[in-house]
């Protein structure tokens, strides 16, 4: 498969910077002719309670996954609507986001996150997890950072060119 075939991933935490990360992937991915692959990483203490929770009793891991899955997909369901010719594929895997996107990027065109997720470190220009992926990623790394949700107009976007090399 050749560089040009290669699906776009990004990373989507559920963040207001993750939604901005997404709508570029999206958009490029339109002008690329090429698929998108969302990425949920998820752990039991990051995952929403799924309705088989209750006090003493911790569900199956595939309860978890089923409410991330579900979570994510009524998230990115909307924006994604806007870019109908564009495929999109969820996946929710379980471990680290960073060790997740690093994964999934071994066969991608693009990763694409946001400056910053959920964490707590507001101060920071990059969260670690963007950090995490810019220096071991095995693709081109977009960082898309927040004042960045309008694309710019065609004409000043050679990303089939520079994406093509």
């Amino acid at each position: 498969m050749d560089a040009t075939q290669l699906p776009i991933v990004v990373g989507n935490d559920g963040s207001d910077f993750a939604r901005l990360a997404l709508r570029k992937a999206l958009w490029l991915a339109d002008k690329l002719k090429a698929e998108v692959r969302v990425i949920r990483a998820w752990s039991i203490s990051t995952a929403p309670r799924p309705s088989t929770w209750s006090p003493g009793y911790v569900p199956p891991a595939d309860d978890f996954e089923a409410v991330v899955r579900e979570r994510l997909a009524k998230e990115v369901d909307p924006i994604a609507a806007e870019f109908p010719d564009v495929k999109v594929i969820l996946e929710t895997p379980h471990g680290p986001a960073g060790r997740e996107l690093l994964k999934a990027a071994v066969n991608a065109r693009l990763l694409v996150v946001g400056t910053r997720g959920m964490g707590g470190f507001k101060g920071l220009l990059m969260g670690s997890v963007s950090n995490q992926v810019v220096e071991h990623a095995p693709c081109d790394v977009l960082v898309v950072r927040k004042g960045t949700d309008e694309p710019a107009p065609d004409r000043r976007v050679p990303l089939d060119r520079i994406l093509d090399q």
